[in-house]
C-alpha cells in the first residue's frame, strides 16, 4: 500500500470524523481502504457500487472539503468499486469510476448534476440496475394496534410491540420475535408495529417483508453479483420486520447474510422484528449463532385465544363492518371455533354472506350450519411426527425404522410416502423435512415426492396407500 495515499487518507478521515455523526462515519467511512495516490487522484477501494452511489450522494461536499485541503484545488477522486467473488474466482473484479475534469467526486458512470442527485434510498427490488426510488414499508394500514384486541393470550406479545413501537431500537426487545400457530395474528401484530412507527416516527425508514422474498432477492442478488448492495439496502433499514423467518430453514446462504445484516443492525441501535410460527428453541435447520441472535430480545407467543377474547374480536369484527347480530349467535360462533382466528372471523363473514345472498334471517339454526361446515371443510394442520407415525403404523414398523438407513424396499417406499404427505400438509420446507425424517437432505425429499407422484399415476396397489393415508391424514 502507499504510505502517501495512507497518509492522505487518514488525514481526510480525521477531518471528516469531527464533521459527521460517529454512527454514519463508522457505517460509511471505515469500510474504505486507500489504494493509491496518482497526479493529485486519491483511489479509494469501496465495498459496492450502492456504497459509491450513498457516498456520492450524502457525503460529496466534505469528502470535495477534505481532499482538497489535502492536495489541492485539482484533487480528483477515484473509486474502486470490488465486487463479490461470488464465482468462485481467485481474484476479484474491481471497476474504476475516476472523476471529471471539474474538480472531486463528479462520476463519469452516473451521469446527473450533483445538485440534481436523489437523496433517497436504493432498493434491491428492482435489481439489477439500482435506480433512485424510495422505500416503500409495504405496509398494510389495515393491521393497527386498534383492531388487534389484547387477551390472556396476547398481552404479552401485543405490550411488547406497543413498547418498541414508542421506541424502536431503544428498549431489551431487540429483536421482538412473535411466534404461534396458523391464524394467530402474528403478521397483523408485525404489521400494527410498523404502522405504529411510522405514524410516530414519519423520518425512520420502515420496511415489512417475507423471509420468502428477502430469500428471493438474496438469490437474485448473487446471480447478478450485486450481493454487497444488496447487503447495504438492509443496513440503512431503521426497522426490518421479517415474516415468517422459519422459512430461511436449511437456506445457509440466505442464513449468513441475515446474519450480518441482522448484526449490523442490532449494533446500531435499529429495530429488529421477527414472526415465526414456532419458538426458536423447535427451529429446524436454522444455524445457532443465528438462534442465539433471535434469543437476544423477546420471544412472545402468541396462544389460542380464550372464549371472552373470541366474542370480543367477534363483536369488533361486527362493529367495524356495521352488521348488528344477536349474542347469543356471536356466542355460539366463538364456542365452537377456539384455534384460529381468521377461520373465527371466515365464519362470521361466511354467515353474513349467506344471509345477505340466501335473503335468510342469521339464526342460530343458520349459524349452526355454516360453523359445521366450516369446521368440516378447514383443514387440520398436521405435524411431521404425526405424519410419520401414521405411516409407520399403516404398514407396520416402528417410526426408527421408517428413518433407518435401510434401502429395503417396503420401507423406502414408506419413507417417501412420509416425506410426500409432509410437504402436502406442513409449511416445513423441504430441508427441514428430510431433516426430520431420517436426517436426509433437501434433494431426496424432492426425489421422494416425484417418485410418489409417479408411482400413483403407474403401479395400483402404491395408489392405494396414498389413498388410504390421504384418509387418514384428512380426519
Amino acid at each position: 500500500m502507499d504510505v502517501t495515499a495512507q497518509s492522505v487518507w487518514d488525514n481526510c478521515l480525521s477531518f471528516i470524523k469531527d464533521n459527521i455523526q460517529p454512527q454514519a462515519y463508522k457505517t460509511w467511512f471505515e469500510p474504505i481502504v486507500a489504494v493509491k495516490l496518482t497526479d493529485n487522484a486519491l483511489s479509494i477501494q469501496v465495498p459496492s457500487k450502492f456504497f459509491y452511489e450513498w457516498l456520492e450522494e450524502h457525503y460529496v461536499k466534505i469528502l470535495k472539503v477534505a481532499l482538497t485541503k489535502q492536495i489541492g484545488e485539482s484533487a480528483k477522486l477515484v473509486y474502486v468499486i470490488k465486487m463479490e467473488n461470488t464465482y468462485g474466482n481467485k481474484q476479484p473484479f474491481t471497476e474504476k469510476i475516476p472523476s471529471s475534469n471539474r474538480g472531486a467526486l463528479k462520476s463519469q458512470e452516473v451521469d446527473v448534476p450533483l445538485n440534481n442527485r436523489s437523496p433517497e434510498l436504493k432498493n434491491p427490488f428492482v435489481i439489477p440496475g439500482i435506480r433512485n426510488v424510495k422505500i416503500e414499508s409495504q405496509l398494510n394500514p389495515n393491521y393497527s394496534f386498534e383492531n388487534f384486541l389484547e387477551g390472556d393470550a396476547n398481552r404479552l406479545a401485543r405490550n411488547a410491540g406497543l413498547a418498541v413501537a414508542n421506541k424502536p431500537g431503544g428498549t431489551s426487545f431487540n429483536p421482538l420475535l412473535i411466534f404461534g400457530g396458523v391464524g394467530l395474528g402474528k403478521t397483523h401484530l408485525a404489521h400494527a408495529i410498523g404502522v405504529d412507527i411510522k405514524d410516530k416516527y414519519p423520518e425512520k425508514t420502515v420496511l415489512y417483508i417475507s423471509a420468502e422474498k428477502f430469500t428471493q432477492q438474496y438469490i437474485d442478488s448473487v446471480k447478478k453479483n450485486n450481493r454487497n448492495d444488496f447487503i447495504h439496502f438492509y443496513q440503512i433499514i431503521d426497522v426490518l420486520i421479517i415474516d415468517d423467518v422459519q422459512f430461511l430453514s436449511g437456506k445457509s446462504g440466505t442464513q449468513d447474510v441475515f446474519f450480518h445484516i441482522f448484526n449490523h443492525l442490532h449494533q446500531n441501535g435499529k429495530q429488529v422484528i421477527l414472526t415465526s410460527d414456532k419458538a426458536p428453541v423447535d427451529m429446524q435447520d436454522i444455524e445457532q449463532r443465528l438462534l442465539s441472535r433471535f434469543k437476544w430480545g423477546l420471544s412472545a407467543e402468541l396462544q389460542s385465544p380464550d372464549f371472552e377474547t373470541r366474542v370480543s374480536i367477534l363483536k369488533n369484527k361486527l362493529y367495524r363492518d356495521g352488521v348488528e347480530m344477536e349474542d347469543d349467535i356471536i356466542e355460539y360462533v366463538a364456542k365452537h371455533i377456539k384455534t384460529n382466528v381468521r377461520e373465527l372471523e371466515g365464519a362470521i363473514i361466511s354467515l353474513i354472506a349467506q344471509s345477505s345472498f340466501n335473503k335468510k334471517e342469521i339464526t342460530i339454526n343458520l349459524a349452526k350450519e355454516i360453523v359445521e361446515k366450516f369446521v368440516k371443510n378447514t383443514k387440520r394442520e398436521v405435524s411431521i411426527d404425526y405424519i410419520q407415525k401414521v405411516v409407520s403404523d399403516y404398514f407396520q414398523m416402528d417410526v426408527s425404522t421408517l428413518q433407518s438407513k435401510t434401502r429395503k424396499r417396503h420401507i423406502v417406499q414408506a419413507r417417501q410416502l412420509a416425506m410426500f404427505f409432509a410437504k402436502k400438509y406442513t409449511k416445513a420446507s423441504l430441508a427441514s423435512i428430510g431433516s426430520q425424517i431420517g436426517k436426509r437432505d433437501h434433494a431426496t425429499v424432492l426425489h421422494a415426492c416425484k417418485t410418489v407422484d409417479n408411482l400413483s399415476s403407474t403401479d395400483k396397489q402404491f395408489r392405494k396407500y396414498v389413498e388410504d393415508l390421504s384418509k387418514k391424514l384428512s380426519l
